[in-house]
């Protein structure tokens, strides 16, 4: 397939996970594949791995989201696509939440949306091109032990919608994504505290093959059929892939 021929594409949260997956599918259909992430380690290898652009960079940083951006156009004159893939997952009853982790988990998870999406936006009004968010099956009913991930998500669900209205009439599409628990290795990690109620969080999974994660790769293909032209009157959408979680 070669749905992208000719196509910039950035993507974020690169080195690992759903980003590594959606790095990968894109460049499978032909895409120019810049990526970026923290892991310097994580992003050289999948850069050699399909090819693409690595460009290490702090999500939680105003600056270094505008530079990569700047560094992309500056290597290869143009962006169609922005996959906000970069994400933290940090969950904990509210009393056990710190200012520290609500501001990391805001800065990583809801800011770096923001300020990659501005840098992006006048080189894809040039090319008429598409935003793709991550945002979560969290930003779209309320999850327990979750406020400030919860609030973040929420916020991405939001943050598309606006952007999808005020770009409409200029050709640039924003949508987003909201998956249930996929299998990568930062949903793996989490530890509960042991005065957690499991049975609140377990009345918010998958409805699908006995509340199975999904995988990674499931995301990606949903990722990257919103940046095709067969998506090409879908705007301001955000798409559950978490079998039927959100359904009821």
């Amino acid at each position: 397939m070669s749905r992208f021929a000719n196509k910039v594409v950035l993507v974020t949260g690169a080195a690992s996970g759903i980003g590594r997956a959606t790095a990968r599918r894109l460049a499978k259909e032909g895409a120019t594949v810049v990526i970026g992430d923290i892991n310097e380690a994580g992003l050289k290898a999948v850069a050699d791995e399909i090819g693409a652009t690595a460009i290490p960079f702090n999500a939680g940083k105003a600056a270094a989201c505008r530079d990569f951006v700047k560094a992309a156009v500056d290597k290869h004159g143009r962006i169609d696509m922005l996959c906000n893939i970069a994400g933290i997952m940090d969950w904990a009853p509210l009393d056990q939440f710190g200012e520290d982790r609500w501001d990391r988990m805001v800065a990583i998870n809801l800011s770096s949306v923001f300020h990659l999406s501005q840098a992006a936006m006048p080189h894809l009004l040039k090319t008429k091109g598409n935003i793709v968010n991550l945002a979560s099956a969290a930003g779209l009913v309320g999850i327990a032990y979750t406020s400030a991930y919860c609030a973040v998500k929420h916020g991405v669900v939001g943050m598309t919608k606006s952007m999808a209205i005020e770009f409409a009439s200029k050709g640039v599409r924003v949508n987003c994504i909201c998956p249930t628990g996929v299998k990568t290795a930062m949903m793996q990690d989490i530890v509960f505290p042991e005065n957690v109620d499991m049975s609140l969080l377990m009345r918010n999974s998958s409805k699908m093959n006995e509340g199975e994660m999904v995988e990674a790769e499931d995301v990606a293909a949903a990722v990257v059929y919103l940046g095709t032209e067969d998506a090409r009157y879908i705007s301001g959408v955000a798409l559950p892939v978490d079998g039927a979680q959100t359904a009821g």
